[in-house]
């Protein structure tokens, strides 16, 4: 299982692009053509277009751009497919910093949120399906998106090393995988089952309960 805070992927069912990833070099910046371009992936995959037979030509069609504004800024569908996916994805919200529970459960519930919404949207899934498919993208996206949200889990975690209320004689990364890792199975793994309110702050709780330092003396 990934240590990554938000390996299991969605967003609001009916989101649509925020801000697109930052432009490659070399690439014409465009925003208003940027959203056209993912625009027009999306409502071809809505309306029942596969992946697949998704080509570059067709999307420029779509968006009404020429097929060369396409791929000054992607070179390939697949490229093109990470920023889709890109877009559809929801910030992370940043941790308030007083309360090492609450910051916790902040992060878990937005993952409890995000596999609810995979669950519910059969456009992300079909995206998120593409990108996965893709070792290179699938990596690009961890390195670019998923990494950040790992790395404030690691911070709030350090935070109650420091101040005492998370032991500190185990390694950060593995009390990292202690909280996510029941969250992602159930949003992955075992896509089944529930996940109900209230999720986030159990799982917290229960986990807390384990890595409190043992009281002295």
């Amino acid at each position: 299982m990934s240590r990554a805070v938000g390996d299991s992927e969605a967003a609001a069912p009916d989101a649509r692009p925020g801000p697109v990833a930052p432009e490659r070099r070399g690439r014409p910046r465009s925003a208003a053509a940027d959203t056209a371009i993912i625009e027009a992936v999306l409502r071809l995959i809505e309306n029942g277009a596969s992946i697949g037979e998704l080509s570059m030509e067709g999307i420029a069609r779509e968006a009404g751009v020429g097929k060369a504004t396409v791929y000054r800024r992607w070179p390939g569908k697949s490229a093109l497919m990470l920023d889709v996916m890109r877009s559809l994805d929801t910030p992370s919200p940043p941790p308030a910093g007083l309360s090492v529970r609450d910051d916790l459960i902040l992060l878990l519930e937005f993952l409890r949120r995000r596999g609810l919404a995979k669950r519910n949207s059969a456009l992300l899934r079909t995206v998120v399906s593409h990108v996965q498919a893709q070792p290179e993208l699938w990596a690009e996206y961890h390195e670019t998106v998923v990494r950040a949200r790992h790395e404030a889990l690691l911070a709030v975690l350090r935070r109650g090393m420091a101040n005492g209320e998370i032991r500190t004689d185990h390694d950060v990364e593995t009390v990292a995988d202690l909280f996510v890792g029941p969250m992602l199975a159930r949003a992955i793994l075992h896509e089944w089952k529930e996940l109900p309110d209230g999720l986030a702050e159990e799982i917290v709780d229960m986990v807390l309960e384990g890595v409190r330092p043992e009281p002295a003396g």
